[in-house]
């Protein structure tokens, strides 16, 4: 009677923990789900994006909104190797080897990312050039200014439940547009008010170490904080 019960409790001990850990797998699961959506959203929102920047910098012939638009093809990028993560998410054997795999090619956009500021910008003081006045181009940054913020937070979310490095520094490149949104719409409301052709140029220039190191950062795989 006696090992009877005790094969009961046993038993209850094993179901229950069957049935939490059941638990915490739909629910990883949900999150790698809707990670995936919040990628998806990244590619079309940030293709769409770079379209208009790349369309208006080039009607207005503003560097800074061309070069606002190709940021927003790398977050393409980022946005599709994310994506890509998410899918495979449920093999646990690779999850770390497709995890750093995943930190390189995000840290390589920033690196890309930062070397391109870094020569525009240098470009702009040099020959002193300017963004001209592109109603466009601010619309498009008062928008991302109000769109980004809350992906970046919704991935940060994702990030933190699925105890993922590559989608928390998915967050911080969608922050790092955050920031170029903020030196596109100074840059040009500057220069169309105040004629400061060269706010943007030094703006983006503070950013470019802060870029790279995360770049770096992601191509030696380190772990987020």
């Amino acid at each position: 009677m006696r090992e009877r019960g005790f094969a009961t409790f046993l038993f209850a001990i094993y179901s229950g923990y069957a049935f939490k850990m059941t638990q915490l797998t739909v629910a990883r699961q949900v999150m790698a789900h809707r990670g995936k959506r919040l990628e998806y959203f990244t590619i079309v929102w940030n293709g769409l994006e770079g379209l208009i920047a790349v369309a208006a910098g080039i009607v207005a012939g503003s560097i800074s909104l061309v070069g606002f638009g190709m940021d927003s093809f790398i977050e393409v990028i980022s946005g599709a190797t994310l994506l890509w993560r998410m899918s495979v998410d449920a093999d646990v054997e690779s999850r770390e080897r497709n995890e750093k795999r995943s930190l390189r090619i995000v840290g390589v956009c920033f690196v890309a990312l930062a070397v391109y500021i870094a020569y525009e910008s240098a470009s702009d003081l040099i020959r002193k050039r300017s963004p001209e006045r592109s109603i466009p181009g601010i619309v498009l940054a008062c928008v991302s200014l109000m769109v980004m913020p809350i992906l970046s937070r919704a991935k940060k979310k994702v990030g933190n439940a699925l105890g993922s490095s590559a989608m928390k520094a998915d967050a911080r490149q969608t922050d790092f547009c955050v920031y170029l949104s903020t030196i596109l719409l100074a840059g040009l409301l500057l220069k169309a008010v105040l004629g400061w052709w060269w706010a943007d140029p030094i703006a983006a220039l503070i950013m470019v170490p802060i870029i790279a190191k995360e770049g770096i950062d992601g191509i030696k795989a380190r772990t987020c904080c």
